[in-house]
């Protein structure tokens, strides 16, 4: 994984509560655990006018001019500024893979839905939530500057704004550990690695016959 320290982003405003993990990546495409691959399909059948399906060149289907993505304003975006209990539903980690293929790296909402939330911070995305009112304030700075971005710190805590103000949030300090210094639960286990050793070590001399293999 990926560390996460500061992000300098672009900021993409989805004016929608209550989106589920089936609208961020639908079911269909739920055929691959690569991780990648996933960006063009995220929230499918908002972004096109037509089913999607796996395999499809999606360069060439008809495109929603409504929806907030497909606008010119908001191309390489890295930032997701959004409602209350975003990403609810199924427990699906192709969600947080398709933000991330995507592009998004940081996502701010009033609340996520705690699994989604914690799979966000185990592939390398910083979900930051803040009182409804901060992101109200930020809904309207987004829509009304074209190119509003914001500068988000995970060592601080802070996201800041063009002019200079400053939010800021708070992340579990164990899972702020684990984003800033790239570690998934893998990573995480193998800083106990000799410990481990030295535990399957003990076995062998106390309870051998577990290892025998004839």
């Amino acid at each position: 994984m990926q560390p996460f320290t500061t992000l300098d982003g672009l900021v993409v405003p989805l004016d929608r509560a209550n989106v589920d993990t089936d609208a961020i990546i639908p079911k269909q495409f739920m055929k691959s655990i690569r991780r990648t691959g996933f960006g063009e399909n995220l929230f499918d059948e908002w972004r096109y006018l037509d089913r999607g399906e796996p395999g499809q060149d999606c360069s060439v289907r008809p495109r929603n001019p409504d929806f907030v993505l497909n606008e010119a304003r908001y191309q390489g975006a890295s930032i997701l500024l959004t409602r209350a209990n975003f990403g609810c539903g199924s427990s699906r980690e192709h969600a947080p893979w398709a933000l991330h293929d995507y592009g998004i790296r940081v996502l701010i909402a009033p609340s996520f839905a705690d699994i989604f939330y914690g799979n966000c911070l185990k592939n390398g995305m910083l979900p930051i939530i803040l009182p409804d009112l901060e992101v109200q304030c930020l809904f309207e700075q987004v829509t009304v500057v074209p190119g509003h971005r914001l500068s988000v710190d995970l060592h601080t805590q802070t996201i800041t704004g063009p002019d200079g103000w400053v939010i800021d949030f708070k992340v579990d300090p164990s899972r702020r550990h684990c984003l800033l210094n790239g570690l998934d639960d893998i990573s995480l286990t193998l800083e106990r690695q000799a410990d481990i050793r030295r535990y399957e070590d003990s076995r062998r001399t106390l309870e051998p016959w577990i290892f025998d293999a004839s």
